[in-house]
Order: C-alpha cells, then structure tokens, then sequence
C-alpha cells in the first residue's frame, strides 16, 4: 500500500510544491486548504490519487472531520505536514491587533490542532512522521515580523517538545527552518531584513528537503531541526556562538529599513 501524506494550506505556495513532489513519488496526497475550489483544482489535475478537502487550521473539529475523511480515503496517515500559515509584515503598533491575534491562530494554534488531531491515525500507522514549517525567523526575534516570528518560535518549541514526547509512540516530529521563500507570502513585506537578506528559496527547495525527511530511516540519526539554505545556516550558527549583544546588534544591522 502507498504511503499517505496530509498537507495544510496545500492550494497554493510551498504547500503545492510538497504536494506535486510527492504524488510524482507515489504517495497518496491530501490537498486541505481553506480555498477549497483551488486546492479541488490542484488535485484534478494531478490525478486519482490525490484528494482535496475544506480546512481552516485554526478549527480544531476541522482537522477532525478532514483527518477522518482522508485516513478511511487513503487507508492510514503516515504524514502529516503542517504548512499553512500567515505573515503581516510592518511596523508592530502599526498592524492591528487582530492581525496579530490571527498569526497566533492560524500559524500557532494551527499546529497545535493538527499534532492533536492526527496523533490517533498516526499510532494506528506503520511509519508515522509530523513535519513542521518553521522558519529562520525563530533564530532571532525579528523586526517588522513581530508576531510571525514568535509564531515560528513557538512552532520550534512544539516541533521540540513533541518529538521527545511522542518516542514512546515512534513518532518523530521534525520541522524544516528555511529563510524567505519567493511565495505569495512574501511578495511586498515591509521589514529590512528581506530587504537586506533577500529571497534565495523556492518552493521546491523546500519540498525536497521534507521529502528527505520523509524517507529518512531510524529515530535517532535525523535531526529535529532542519535548516534550509546556506544564509539560514550561517545565521543559525552564528546565534550559537555569539554573545546575546552581538546577536541583537546583527538583527537591528539586518532589520534597519
């Protein structure tokens, strides 16, 4: 039986790009995203066995009425990533409140309702893997990415916490830490550091590193953070060996608009 994998906010951006990559693979792919006449329209057009459903991340009884849908489709759920996510961009006091709010439920709470959701499939499943987007915005607090940052900040630390937790079940949860990525998300961002940075990725960079960690083997060897493109890894590298002072004096150098 193929392998099974379920990606949130799929229609469109890095999401598409993981879902094209792994039906290419063979994979039974599950298109959910909160458009879903453009996700319905991906899955026409990569064939049978790609299914495509309704889902707002932020609506706990969503996942659960999408989990259960796609896991009797597809006959168990080995993967679940959880991708969809929101960015606002500016001055903090600057975005309304609601913005703000909204980032937390879509990139924070989003991930907290899938790992929930998804746990009971997974431990009925042979191979079951979580796959987190991260970003390199939770190296560092970030400047004009206020509440983004701190949403992948708290994503790293649920991505953490759980794939210590979840051993005793043999799930590993994974998260991949790329830099910006030329998607719609990204398109007009007010903050210096995209600015002074730039955009290096594509979605396809991004899908084939998820793929990896989707084959990879043993519990032990494969990383709980995965950085993506040589900039993330230099940053990331950086704020581990450089006193707090340096690291806040290189994002106010790369932040400054």
């Amino acid at each position: 039986m193929s392998q099974s994998i379920f990606i949130s906010g799929s229609a469109q951006g890095i999401g598409a790009a993981i879902a094209r990559l792994f039906y290419q693979q063979g994979y039974k792919v599950g298109i959910y995203d909160i458009n879903e006449t453009q996700a319905q329209a991906l899955a026409d057009q990569l064939g049978h066995n790609a299914k495509a459903g309704k889902l707002d991340v932020s609506d706990y009884a969503q996942w659960q009425t999408a989990l259960e849908e796609f896991s009797q489709w597809s006959g168990e759920l080995n993967i679940l990533v959880n991708n969809a996510g929101i960015l606002y961009s500016g001055d903090f006091e600057k975005t309304d409140i609601s913005a703000h709010h909204r980032t937390i439920a879509i990139n924070v709470n989003g991930v907290l309702n899938g790992c929930h959701a998804a746990l009971p499939y997974l431990r009925k499943a042979k191979f079951a893997r979580i796959i987190n987007l991260s970003s390199a915005s939770a190296i560092y607090g970030q400047a004009d990415l206020v509440s983004y940052s701190a949403s992948k900040f708290a994503v790293r630390g649920i991505t953490e916490g759980l794939d210590t937790e979840w051993q005793k079940y043999g799930i590993r949860v994974l998260d991949v830490m790329p830099l910006f990525v030329q998607t719609a998300m990204v398109k007009n961002m007010d903050a210096g550091t995209i600015q002074k940075i730039g955009v290096d990725l594509n979605p396809q960079d991004v899908a084939e590193q998820i793929l990896t960690l989707a084959r990879a083997k043993g519990t032990i060897l494969t990383t709980t953070h995965t950085l993506i493109g040589f900039k993330t890894k230099i940053l990331y590298q950086l704020s581990n060996i450089s006193p707090q002072i340096i690291n806040r004096l290189t994002n106010l150098i790369i932040s400054k608009k």
